[in-house]
């Protein structure tokens, strides 16, 4: 007996099966006209009345079929009569092999259709093979189809006691906001004026998940591939990045060597020119490096966010900046949940938070949207006396993973010379103020709380003596 014959035996008889396989099947998958007509009568029918058909109601059904022919129904009465069940099948069994037939001719037909490309007769780039291939491996029956309340109590108990996987930090502060690092399937944002050092947190990030053994993947929508690995070469190699180019190729090679063998990780920069990739770009090249290099990204760096393209629609008129990089960052997350990785990008300040010396996610350029898709978002605060002691602001802007009110502000060391972030001692997480006296940055921050109050009682009021004004 054929696969097919048996499958649409146990459609018409067996409702869980139907339900459990019917999404899964296509006409086809069987090349049979007469027992394809008859799967699509099944599959319009139940999708229509939510019920199997009886071979009554299945036959009067195709016989209203227009494009059918006199001598095509009688072969599918024939057939339609010959689906019965004898004996009972053990339900895994057929199950399996039914799963396995739609693996099979789904990889068929993905090749055919891959010739067909090669040969010039489809439309489709020569870049869409990896994808149709993909697709049809990936083929598998999930039973779970949805989370019952009462029935999955059991696996919700388990999900609140099982330790999420997360990729680490190398900063003891960053690990402690965000519960032990980020978690996969999420989107990480890093708000900064230009300059501040957005791309050197990143490329520091980047470093230290390489050392720490991880596949890291570092997207460049700015900056040339060569200079971003210049700059993870000044972090992980010791040197400065203006003394790079002094450095002996004998002495680079020794340190290079010494790297490879200290991590069992690998680092991937690909450049893309500003403003024309998008995450379709990034999906067909982490299938591409999965295919030709043997490589999965753990996390995906993209540098940076708004400079992105959309997958989904094109800046116009009709679009304006807000939808336009809310949509980039929804195609973002979701190729972070698909991939099933975190991704960790950045986006720009306004003008006026370029100068804000504590901002919000109001300061968010172009678009508010992003700050409302973003699982977890930052931002990196510099100052005169900041940077005089080498050091960073970190402002908890958003925070899905951890009370964001915990450390709302800490500080990092930051060595530019080599692209580096380092933690500072307990005693060291203070502030100058304007006046000289140290203060801690819980301190900094009411008073920049307080100073934004002043500010929009001067603006509200228009007055300039506030002695006796309560805010």
């Amino acid at each position: 007996m054929k696969t097919e014959t048996l499958i649409l035996k146990h459609l018409l008889d067996d409702e869980s099966f139907t339900r459990r396989t019917l999404p899964y099947l296509k006409g086809e998958y069987f090349q049979d006209r007469s027992e394809r007509i008859v799967y699509q009568s099944i599959d319009k029918f139940v999708n229509k009345y939510n019920n199997l058909p009886t071979r009554e109601a299945l036959t009067i059904e195709i016989d209203k079929e227009d494009s059918i022919s006199d001598d095509e129904f009688s072969k599918c009465k024939s057939v339609i009569s010959d689906l019965v069940i004898e004996d009972e099948e053990n339900k895994e069994w057929l199950i399996e092999t039914t799963e396995k037939f739609c693996q099979e001719k789904a990889l068929y037909l993905a090749i055919m259709s891959s010739i067909s490309i090669i040969d010039g007769k489809e439309k489709n780039e020569k870049g869409k093979i990896p994808e149709l291939l993909t697709e049809a491996l990936s083929i598998s029956f999930d039973p779970n189809i949805g989370h019952d309340f009462i029935i999955d109590s059991d696996d919700r108990f388990d999900f609140y006691h099982r330790v999420e996987e997360r990729l680490p930090f190398d900063l003891d502060y960053m690990n402690r906001i965000t519960s032990g690092g980020v978690p996969k399937k999420s989107l990480n944002i890093i708000l900064a004026g230009t300059g501040v050092g957005k791309s050197l947190v990143m490329c520091h990030m980047a470093a230290a998940n390489l050392m720490d053994g991880k596949n890291v993947l570092y997207i460049t929508l700015e900056m040339a591939e060569e200079k971003i690995a210049e700059r993870i070469d000044a972090n992980l190699l010791n040197v400065p990045l203006d003394e790079l180019v002094d450095l002996p190729k004998s002495m680079y090679a020794k340190k290079i060597d010494k790297l490879n063998r200290t991590t069992s990780g690998r680092l991937i920069i690909k450049e893309y020119p500003t403003a024309v990739a998008g995450t379709g770009h990034f999906r067909h090249l982490i299938n591409e490096l999965k295919l030709k290099k043997s490589f999965s990204p753990d996390i995906v760096y993209v540098d940076y966010l708004n400079i992105c393209a959309s997958s989904r629609m094109k800046m116009g008129a009709a679009i304006n900046s807000y939808t336009y990089i809310k949509a980039i960052a929804e195609e973002l997350r979701g190729l972070a949940v698909e991939k099933n990785i975190p991704i960790v990008s950045a986006t720009q300040t306004t003008r006026s938070g370029f100068s804000n010396s504590d901002p919000g996610l109001e300061d968010t350029s172009e678009s508010f949207g992003l700050p409302a898709t973003a699982d977890f978002m930052i931002a990196l605060i510099s100052t005169e006396e900041l940077e005089a002691s080498n050091q960073v602001m970190i402002k908890q802007l958003k925070n899905r993973y951890n009370d964001p009110t915990q450390y709302k502000r800490f500080v990092l060391g930051m060595d530019r010379a080599k692209m580096r972030l380092y933690d500072v001692d307990e005693n060291e997480q203070t502030l100058m103020n304007d006046s000289g006296p140290v203060m801690d940055t819980t301190e900094y921050g009411q008073r920049m709380d307080e100073d934004d109050k002043m500010k929009w009682a001067t603006k509200k009021m228009g007055r300039k003596d506030f002695s006796g004004l309560k805010i």
